[in-house]
């Protein structure tokens, strides 16, 4: 029931949030400062766009929470199943850390960290191109 809630906390913070039409600086509303990495060097840092990306995608915008950070989208998706999950282990009461057994991490671990890698790039393009944002 932990990891449900655990879950559930930031999509529900999500969808209290504005998303920002400039695809970063959502995370300001919750009180904290501006991108210090962008702000120097002028290039998004790799979760610049999280939080815009996380509050399209719980409005359901889904092409807008993938434009403004791939991966932001990828790390709802899996925040969502771990709701889900939560939510089964808590009532069932069936472990699923067996299921996991049979996917080893290198067969997951590395292709979310080469999109990791892949989504910070699209994010720096964007921002370079003066395409950032989703209005």
């Amino acid at each position: 029931m932990g990891i449900a809630i655990g879950c559930l906390v930031p999509l529900v913070v999500a969808a209290r949030l504005q998303p920002s039409a400039a695809g970063f600086a959502t995370h300001t509303q919750l009180g904290l400062q501006e991108c210090a990495f962008l702000q120097r060097t002028g290039l998004p840092c790799p979760s610049c766009g999280m939080t815009t990306s996380w509050a399209w995608f719980v409005r359901g915008n889904l092409v807008a929470s993938l434009y403004v950070q791939p991966m932001g989208t990828v790390l709802a998706v899996i925040t969502v199943a771990g709701v889900w999950v939560g939510f089964y282990v808590a009532i069932i009461g069936r472990p699923v850390y067996r299921l996991l057994r049979l996917l080893p991490g290198r067969y997951y671990f590395v292709p979310l960290l080469s999109f990791a890698i892949l989504a910070w790039g699209w994010k720096i393009y964007i921002h370079l191109a003066g395409v950032d944002g989703w209005r």
